[in-house]
């Protein structure tokens, strides 16, 4: 039996549709991939930790080349991500990484930068290289096919990095 290769692909959802779209596509089943991130909401007369889309208007999608159209046809989605005239591809690598590195730490920042036509490589060794940055209380990790970093900074409270977020970066590092 052959099975057509399945890769990642972001897809641009409509505004604050991005938990919704994950769950029409989970009932289609289609694999994707929606990293929330715990935030500190306010209110008029209290504070709630709520978990919003890491990615505003965005989730991933691990699909073949013939499941494009249903995804298309999924409501909320705008459509697939382009880069150079062809839905952009995410490695397994850094998808897998976004999924640790929210699982370890609990806030996460993106910081977008910009990624030029020469950056993106098909290189794995290349487009690994730098992936991860250790401070005393920030870690971070580059996503060079997206074009973020993921920023995680311990809360004032915490001194350092623990030692299984620590085995965490590590692994980061080792599984490249």
């Amino acid at each position: 039996m052959h099975h057509e290769p399945l890769a990642w692909y972001a897809v641009y959802t409509k505004s604050r549709c991005e938990k919704k779209v994950a769950g029409l596509l989970a009932r289609k089943n289609i694999e994707s991939y929606c990293p929330l991130n715990e935030v500190e909401s306010q209110w008029s007369d209290r504070k709630k930790i709520v978990q919003e889309p890491l990615f505003k208007s965005y989730v991933f999608v691990r699909i073949s080349e013939r499941q494009m159209q249903a995804v298309r046809q999924t409501e909320g989605i705008v459509n697939f991500v382009y880069w150079l005239g062809k839905p952009a591809t995410i490695t397994d690598y850094e998808v897998d990484m976004i999924k640790r590195f929210m699982d370890e730490f609990k806030t996460v920042e993106l910081e977008q930068f910009p990624i030029r036509r020469n950056d993106v490589t098909d290189v794995p060794a290349l487009r690994q290289r730098r992936l991860v940055e250790v401070s005393k209380r920030r870690v971070k990790a580059t996503l060079h096919s997206m074009g973020f970093h993921l920023i995680a900074t311990l809360p004032t409270g915490e001194l350092a990095i623990s030692e299984t977020q620590m085995d965490v970066v590590e692994n980061l590092f080792s599984n490249s």
